[in-house]
């Protein structure tokens, strides 16, 4: 599964009508969506899909055809979401219609052809799940640790000195594995 870390527009126009997709990081959709009825006043459809991860690792998508005929351009955005692997992502396609009709195969084609577009142009990140552990040990180990975490890719997202020293710190399964088996001689895991 891949993700997107910035926004991302792309332009495709057919026989006079024109699709803006705009890809953007899930968590920014709303806002995105209502700068773009902001800017584009005089456009005729905001056809919207997103797939992103709830906190039970669910993936749930939703997309809507403002208005285009139904199964047209919401479910074929979502389709190609789907098939590019994407996750937390949302695309909005801005549609200003030319004056000529493409028929619904064409509409279908249109809608899935500028999401593609604006896809080949993203930056895709393949997603890991991230995994957060608390961890204690003595202040002689410090540097230790400290080396560790830096070549096994491990952020640590708080640190507290008492009469130990511990750390939060989130990395992807795989590092966390890697870097628990390589520290185990002088840390502690305790619960977060």
């Amino acid at each position: 599964m891949y993700y997107i870390k910035e926004e991302y527009a792309n332009t495709l126009e057919v026989k006079q009508s024109k699709f803006i997709a705009c890809l953007v990081p899930y968590d920014k959709y709303e806002t995105l969506l209502h700068k773009l009825k902001e800017e584009h006043p005089k456009a005729r459809h905001f056809v919207t899909a997103y797939r992103y991860l709830n906190e039970y690792e669910q993936i749930v998508e939703h997309s809507s055809d403002d208005g285009e005929p139904s199964g047209t351009s919401g479910k074929p955005s979502l389709m190609v979401l789907q098939g590019q692997k994407l996750i937390n992502t949302a695309v909005i396609v801005v549609r200003y219609f030319g004056g000529t009709k493409l028929g619904t195969g064409g509409l279908v084609r249109a809608y899935s052809d500028a999401v593609n577009l604006v896809i080949e142009k993203a930056e895709l990140y393949e997603y890991k799940k991230e995994l957060t552990q608390k961890i204690v040990f003595d202040y002689s180990d410090v540097r230790f640790v400290e080396y560790e975490c830096q070549v096994s890719d491990i952020v640590i997202a708080h640190k507290e000195f008492d009469t130990k020293v511990s750390y939060i710190i989130t990395a992807s399964e795989e590092n966390m594995k890697n870097f628990l088996s390589k520290t185990a001689r002088v840390v502690t895991v305790t619960a977060v």
